[in-house]
């Protein structure tokens, strides 16, 4: 498929970002809800696309913040609804609109979340020689896949293909640059929604951090160190990002994968793109297309290139 180019009107990684997540359209598609209860008794809302018997299986994890609702699940979705696939995006804890029940959230690591529920569908969706097993990740989601197929090594062999999109790869990188410039509008959309999140958290959980830093942390780098970090077993923003990016287990996965990332992708500068993985790994580095932006025709765009650049890899 040939690579990304971006329409002249949209020029540069900025307007490459906001104009197709706010006003590319998004198609409608039905979604079917499944809420599965966690080994931990909290809970999971998974939402299914159905399709044809023995039709490839494509399972979704989405990004910081986002849902079934976000612009690229709407345009993958639309897409293999369109190929009689299955569908399936779980969200991950409180990104179903209802705030989960745990004294944790999600984070970019969270790669035993991810391990169990593609075991779980698994079962939902028995492998056999006819059907094939897809996942794909974005942004945080893409992240954390990638970290599960690097842990998982040959145990994650029952995946035919994966993708992840304009994933964080190196954490500290991604977070120094979204606490400078202009960069900081998507912190601050961020921390729009998570803060609210940690207030209804507190109620729950009353001192399960410490409420003013919280409410007070002006980037990712503060609000990560005051709850993202300590309430999912890390020391500290530091120790977090350290261990949870990808990059440092891009060598170690065996399912063919694609990462896709634009090289002016404002969340994460090129220069820390990592430049090797694993012979199954395909890393691909477009001049253009923003952080899960890739817009495409004539204003106010279309959002038809990344879904079919992600059939046409797993297809492959």
């Amino acid at each position: 498929m040939p690579e990304y180019r971006s329409p002249l009107w949209m020029p540069g990684g900025h307007l490459q970002t906001i104009l197709p997540a706010l006003f590319s359209p998004r198609p409608p598609v039905a979604f079917r809800r499944e809420r599965w209860q966690t080994p931990d008794q909290d809970f999971i809302d998974l939402d299914f696309v159905d399709g044809a018997p023995g039709k490839p299986v494509l399972v979704l994890f989405h990004g910081l913040e986002g849902s079934s609702d976000s612009h690229y699940a709407r345009a993958l979705m639309a897409q293999i609804r369109t190929l009689g696939w299955h569908g399936v995006i779980p969200h991950f804890r409180g990104c179903s609109g209802e705030l989960n029940l745990a004294p944790r959230f999600y984070h970019s690591g969270d790669s035993q979340e991810v391990a169990w529920i593609l075991a779980r569908l698994r079962t939902v969706f028995p492998s056999d020689m006819h059907r094939k097993f897809y996942v794909c990740g974005v942004s945080l989601g893409g992240n954390a896949l990638l970290r599960y197929l690097g842990e998982s090594g040959h145990q994650a062999s029952y995946i035919d293909a994966a993708c992840a999109i304009s994933a964080p790869l190196n954490l500290s990188a991604g977070g120094a640059a979204l606490s400078k410039g202009l960069n900081r509008i998507y912190t601050q959309m961020f921390l729009r929604t998570l803060k609210p999140k940690c207030l209804r958290k507190l109620e729950q959980f009353p001192g399960l951090f410490p409420r003013e830093a919280m409410l007070t942390a002006r980037n990712l780098y503060e609000f990560d160190n005051v709850v993202t970090a300590p309430l999912h077993g890390y020391k500290n923003t530091e120790d977090y990002w350290h261990r949870a990016s990808a990059c440092h287990v891009l060598q170690d996965i065996h399912v063919r994968t694609l990462v896709l990332n634009a090289r002016n992708d404002p969340f994460l500068p090129e220069r820390h793109l990592p430049v090797s993985g694993s012979d199954a790994v395909t890393l691909e580095y477009p001049e253009h297309g923003g952080h899960v932006g890739f817009g495409a025709g004539l204003p106010p765009g279309n959002l038809n290139w990344l879904p079919q650049k992600i059939v046409s890899f797993l297809e492959s």
